[in-house]
């Protein structure tokens, strides 16, 4: 049994073996690397409210993902600590949207190509996403529609929030949906956060009117609904 498990670890490490970089390919791979990565951040964060951590990150990354697949190129026992290594890893800050996913996946591929000498299939990779990247910033794709809002009504707690706007809304919108009902003022009113699409051509401020007279003239707040950044 043991001249078993001896022939079979032999028979993997000499399977696995060791590959030796030179010093002229690892510094050629590091510097496009490099360069990569700085097109990589002018790309995303071109016309775009970007932090200078992400800006920094996405130029970082390609050659940090380069030295990690270098090292662990035909090294089994070095993988799996590097594999465990990055296991301990978390992320602290928010999420980010899925343009924000988009590059820093490109910057792992480009990492990846490098790392493996593949310097033609990086540059190659880069150009073709980063200007596809820029050319749809000026393609007209559909916007957010203006038409959905976010509406909060404050109401005295006599009335029956279920259904009190009703037939208002009705008239101004297409949709309504009550996501959220708050008690506010040691529970004298009510606080409702509705999901609103207004009819086209209907005035806004008419439809307010309506709402504050049903519901006393207490403070209604109308504003433009809010992407979720962290929705992909």
């Amino acid at each position: 049994m043991l001249n078993e498990l001896n022939l079979n670890a032999a028979d993997l490490t000499s399977s696995v073996g060791n590959t030796t970089i030179s010093n002229g390919t690892f510094a050629v791979c590091t510097l496009v690397s490099l360069l990569i990565g700085a097109v990589i951040a002018f790309a995303f964060c071109y016309k775009q409210n970007k932090s200078k951590n992400f800006l920094t990150t996405l130029a970082l990354l390609p050659v940090i993902v380069q030295v990690v697949i270098m090292l662990v190129n035909g090294n089994l026992g070095t993988g799996v600590a590097v594999a465990g290594a990055f296991s301990l890893v978390r992320f602290r800050s928010m999420q980010g949207n899925a343009k924000d996913i988009l590059a820093i996946f490109l910057a792992m591929a480009v990492g990846l190509a490098t790392g493996t000498n593949s310097l033609k299939l990086a540059v190659i990779l880069t150009l073709i996403v980063c200007a596809l990247n820029i050319a749809y910033l000026y393609i007209p794709f559909i916007e957010n529609d203006t038409s959905e809002k976010e509406l909060t009504i404050t109401i005295p707690e006599s009335l029956d929030y279920s259904d009190v706007f009703d037939d208002i809304f009705r008239k101004f919108t297409t949709n309504a949906t009550l996501d959220q009902v708050k008690t506010t003022n040691m529970g004298s009113l009510f606080k409702l956060k509705y999901n609103v699409t207004l009819k086209k051509g209907v005035s806004e401020k008419a439809f307010i009117d309506e709402l504050r007279v049903r519901n006393g003239n207490l403070e209604i707040l109308c504003s433009r609904k809010m992407a979720n950044a962290d929705r992909l």
